[in-house]
């Protein structure tokens, strides 16, 4: 896939034949809401899949910003237990097992989130 420049020719998409596609009006739902879902207008995004582009949503970039402000308040809330635990008599109470317990119930949910954050972002292949 050459640019127009490659090719000699200084045309312009505007200046191009449009090609016309027919579809059912669900079907221009579906496109309408998959280019929305991307942030690209209809024209962008069919020209991104008709070239065979990895097209990207949006929307998962702002989940996994969405997931990693939920870990740094898991983070802030270990560390204030922490703290509480360190500088705080009503903590007496509690046995070593069950702070313990929490602490290690933080960190895997830190994991957890990471992981799906991940996951967002490098979606695996659907088979």
């Amino acid at each position: 896939m050459g640019t127009p420049e490659e090719a000699g020719d200084a045309a312009t998409r505007k200046g191009s034949p449009p090609i016309k596609v027919y579809c059912l009006p669900s079907e221009r739902q579906v496109i309408e809401r998959q280019a929305r879902s991307t942030g690209l207008s209809m024209a962008c995004y069919l020209r991104r899949v008709g070239m065979g582009y990895q097209v990207k949503g949006i929307l998962d970039h702002q989940m996994v910003g969405e997931l990693m402000r939920v870990n740094g308040d898991l983070g802030r809330l270990g560390g204030l237990l922490k703290l509480w635990l360190s500088d705080d008599q009503r903590a007496a109470g509690l046995s070593d097992a069950t702070i313990r317990a929490v602490l290690r119930k933080i960190e895997a949910t830190q994991g957890e989130l990471q992981d799906i954050a991940k996951a967002v972002v490098r979606p695996r292949a659907k088979p």
